[in-house]
């Protein structure tokens, strides 16, 4: 450790590196919020110009060295580093490390990889500091005005880190959207499958928004009023209410806005890590995996252009009753849903086993409820579900989703077959329909892929009637053996 980096000098209380848009807001708030804030960026004029616009709101203390950042944190020093995810993240790291002294916090606030988050963990562990990898969900309006808040690492980082967080995030009924989520990567993971969960909520919406058009030949405008009655209703939530925003938007050019948009859909990474990762782990989360391809699908232009001249559009799609077909597409929606959020919950419970973090679902869910991108009324029924069944097998049994999907199950099967007569497209809607349908069969066909698997690589198979595993000799008397 340096002689630069012994007695603070102002007292900070925390310190963001980074000031970027998030890192600039999450300064802002900290500091709006009674904090002392230091400040610190590469380019020293982000620094000068955040003081300059916002100093007024609260305490700061700009540093254009890295050293003196570091020097004017109070001890533990609290540096959160708000930089871009990989080699950026690690670069700063290792120019941070040397100046801090044991028992100091390095909180990585950006939408890092929990492996990587694991790893450094334990490399800063090793050398008497704490890291902390903190989910961050909001955007940029978030940042500013209270996020939903996903911190892992230490019980005794979280000692300092907790009641700042806790005071910067979003409230709901009192209660801050904020919980230590458990060691080491537990807070970016616990991020990645909400990342996860917002591709199938958001591809959803597509679908349904697709589907209302198609059948209805409706006008985005149109449209924008049913997701407003809809968000009047057990499908309330942030996007739906910002999708109604959307559709209703006119451009420029006197056209609807999402007719000018290009229909290639980005991604940053953080869908395709959560199927990664429950594939790893074992997890079917079908929905946020037709999510992540559907956006895959999308940039792939030229085979769209080449296939869309090989295959002409199948015959129009007329509805016979308007409000049945809007219900039908609501009910499919919801149940769709419920799946999306089904299928990510059992993804942490997995990794919480998988890694020893012992997540708290039902906090989960809490946290879940205002500040970040899939904020919705029903969070406050997945808490409950879970605050009353810890081990809850899966959120589709609770007795309140149970009966949400019972009920949708007749128009969710009607507009899944419309769809495929019409030639529209509903990856996450079918696949949710297909998980469900699965799910609840007493006896599934992978009996048959088991005896494949055996007949043409003798993987061997277990049978219903008697423990153990059994090979058959397929290649020969046919006759079975023990394994």
């Amino acid at each position: 450790m340096t002689e630069e980096a012994t007695a603070p000098r102002t007292g900070a209380q925390i310190g963001v590196t980074g000031l970027a848009v998030m890192g600039r807001n999450l300064a802002r708030n900290l500091a709006r919020h009674g904090f002392t804030v230091a400040l610190h960026n590469r380019s020293p004029e982000r620094t000068r110009r955040l003081v300059a616009e916002h100093g007024d709101e609260g305490t700061f203390v700009p540093s254009e060295s890295l050293a003196d950042f570091v020097n004017s944190l109070e001890r533990p020093r609290a540096v959160i580093v708000m930089v871009k995810a990989g080699g950026p993240t690690d670069a700063v790291i290792d120019e941070l490390v040397p100046l801090l002294d044991a028992g100091d916090i390095v909180v990585d606030c950006g939408n890092a990889h929990f492996d990587d988050t694991r790893r450094r963990e334990v490399a800063l562990r090793e050398q008497g500091l704490h890291f902390v990898g903190t989910g961050v969900s909001g955007g940029e309006e978030g940042a500013l005005l209270g996020p939903s808040i996903m911190p892992g690492g230490s019980t005794e980082s979280y000692a300092k880190l907790g009641p700042m967080f806790e005071s910067i995030a979003a409230q709901v009924d009192g209660v801050p959207c904020c919980v230590h989520v458990g060691p080491d990567g537990a807070g970016h993971f616990v991020k990645m499958v909400h990342n996860g969960i917002e591709y199938a909520d958001m591809q959803l919406i597509a679908e349904a928004y697709d589907l209302l058009r198609s059948g209805l030949s409706a006008s985005p405008a149109e449209i924008a009023e049913i997701f407003r009655t809809w968000n009047s209703g057990e499908l309330e939530s942030f996007l739906i209410e910002i999708t109604a925003d959307v559709l209703a938007h006119t451009d420029a050019t006197g056209q609807p806005f999402v007719d000018v948009v290009l229909d290639r859909a980005e991604q940053k990474g953080t869908g395709r890590w959560t199927v990664q990762s429950a594939l790893d782990l074992g997890i079917p989360i079908t929905g946020i995996a037709e999510a992540t391809f559907a956006r895959s699908l999308s940039g792939h232009a030229d085979q769209r252009t080449a296939a869309a001249r090989a295959f002409p559009d199948t015959p129009g799609w007329q509805v016979a009753d308007r409000d049945v077909f809007v219900e039908d597409v609501r009910k499919a929606l919801l149940a769709s849903k419920i799946v999306a959020y089904a299928q990510g919950f059992d993804h942490v419970q997995a990794g919480s086993q998988e890694y020893g973090w012992q997540i708290d679902r039902g906090a989960v869910a809490s946290i879940w409820r205002g500040g970040c991108i899939i904020r919705a009324r029903f969070l406050d029924r997945i808490r409950e579900a879970y605050d009353d069944q810890p081990d809850l097998p899966t959120l589709l049994v609770a007795p309140y989703f149970a009966k949400a999907i019972g009920d949708g199950v007749p128009s969710w099967r009607r507009v899944v077959a419309d769809a495929a007569r019409a030639g529209v497209p509903t990856p996450a809607f079918s696949s949710s329909l297909a998980y469900f349908d699965a799910l609840r069969r007493d006896r599934l066909p992978a009996a048959l892929i088991q005896g494949l698997r055996d007949n043409f690589g003798a993987h061997t198979y277990q049978r219903v009637d008697r423990p153990g595993s059994f090979h058959t000799l397929w290649a020969g008397d046919r006759s079975e053996l023990a394994g």
